[in-house]
C-alpha cells in the first residue's frame, strides 16, 4: 500500500509495541496511515520520539486517550489478563466516550475469553470485535508477509482486510468470533510438536556422531524441510542474544491448546509430551529463552526413554 490513502481511510490506534507489535505498527505507518500508539511499558517507545523519526505517529499515554482518536483499534499483547486490563481496565479502551468501532485483536488467547470479551465489548462500547491472531514471526511481521485468522462477521473482517494487508499476505476468515483463535491455537500445536521434533533429531544426529549443523543443508528440499528447520536448528546450536519467542509465552499457547482440547474432547497425545517438555524447560530456568532451547532439557537427559 502507498503512503496516499483515499481521504477517509481509518485512524488507527496500535497497543502493545513489542517483538511483534512494533514492525506491525511500522507497517501501518509506512502505508500512510494516521497512527497513534500505546505500550505498558513506556521505555519501549523511546524510539518513536526520536527528532525526525516516525514523525507521524502520535504517543497517547493512556489506551482511553487512544480509544478516543482512533477509527480502529488493534491489540498485540501478550495473555488474556492483559487483554482484558487494557481493554476493560479503568483507564482501557472501552471507557473512551467515543470509543472506536472496530476492536482488532491479534494476541493469542483462548476462544472463550474471546468470545467473553468481544460481547463485553459490544455491550459496552456497541461495536465491533474480530480476533485476528497472526503467524509468521517478527520477520514475516517486518516483511509484510504474516497470515492472519480471523473470527467475525465476513462483511467486517473485509471492510478492514485493507488495513491488515500493510502486514499480512493473507488474510483468512475462519468463522464467527472465536474461530480465528481456535485456528490459531492448531497452529500452535502444529509448530510447537515440530520444534520439538527438531530439537530430538538434532540431539540424536548428535549423539550419532554426526555434525548438526549440516543438516539444515543437507535435508533442504526433502519432506523433513520446513522454515522450522532452517531457522531453529542452527539456534539451538548457537543460542540467540535475543528470544524471537520465549518458552513461557510458548507455553502459555499449549496450555491454551490443551484447555480447547478438553472443551472439544480432542486427543492430544503428541502435544501432551511437548507440553511436559516445555514445563521441564520453565522448571529449569529457560523461561525467558528461545524456544529453540528447549533442546537444552534433552541434551541434559543421559540416556533415551525406554519405550
Amino acid at each position: 500500500m502507498s503512503a496516499t490513502l483515499a481521504s477517509n481511510a481509518p485512524r488507527v490506534g496500535f497497543c502493545g509495541i513489542g517483538k511483534m507489535g512494533e514492525p506491525m505498527a511500522r507497517r501501518l505507518l509506512a502505508a500512510g496511515y494516521t497512527l497513534q500508539v500505546w505500550n505498558r511499558s513506556a521505555a519501549k517507545l523511546t524510539q518513536w520520539n526520536e527528532p525526525g523519526a516516525n514523525a507521524a505517529a502520535t504517543i497517547a499515554a493512556t489506551p482511553v486517550q487512544l480509544a478516543g482518536s482512533s477509527d480502529v483499534v488493534m491489540l498485540c499483547l501478550g495473555d488474556g489478563r492483559a487483554v482484558e486490563e487494557v481493554v476493560f481496565g479503568d483507564q482501557g479502551l472501552a471507557r473512551a466516550s467515543n470509543a472506536p468501532r472496530v476492536l482488532i485483536d491479534h494476541s493469542t488467547i483462548a476462544p472463550k475469553e474471546t468470545l467473553r470479551f468481544a460481547s463485553r465489548w459490544h455491550e459496552s462500547t456497541g461495536g465491533v470485535w474480530i480476533d485476528a491472531p497472526v503467524s509468521g514471526g517478527t520477520a514475516g511481521a517486518a516483511a509484510g508477509t504474516l497470515a492472519i485468522m480471523c473470527g467475525g462477521a465476513a462483511e467486517e473482517i473485509a471492510a478492514i482486510e485493507p488495513v491488515l494487508r500493510t502486514y499480512a499476505a493473507r488474510v483468512t476468515r475462519m468463522g464467527d468470533t472465536g474461530a480465528g483463535q481456535a485456528t490459531k491455537l492448531a497452529n500452535q500445536a502444529i509448530v510447537v510438536t515440530t520444534i520439538a521434533g527438531v530439537a530430538e533429531a538434532c540431539v540424536l544426529a548428535q549423539r550419532a556422531g554426526i555434525d548438526a549443523s549440516t543438516m539444515p543443508a543437507a535435508l533442504q528440499g526433502g519432506w523433513a524441510d520446513s522454515v522450522l528447520l532452517q531457522t531453529l536448528l542452527p539456534r539451538m546450536l548457537t543460542p540467540p542474544a535475543s528470544p524471537s519467542g520465549t518458552i513461557r509465552i510458548m507455553l502459555k499457547d499449549l496450555d491454551a491448546v490443551a484447555e480447547l482440547a478438553q472443551e472439544s474432547s480432542a486427543p492430544l497425545r503428541a502435544v501432551e509430551a511437548v507440553r511436559q517438555l516445555l514445563k521441564d524447560a520453565v522448571d529449569r530456568g529457560l523461561g525467558e529463552a528461545d524456544i529453540s532451547q528447549i533442546v537444552q532439557v534433552l541434551l541434559e537427559q543421559p540416556v533415551a526413554l525406554e519405550s
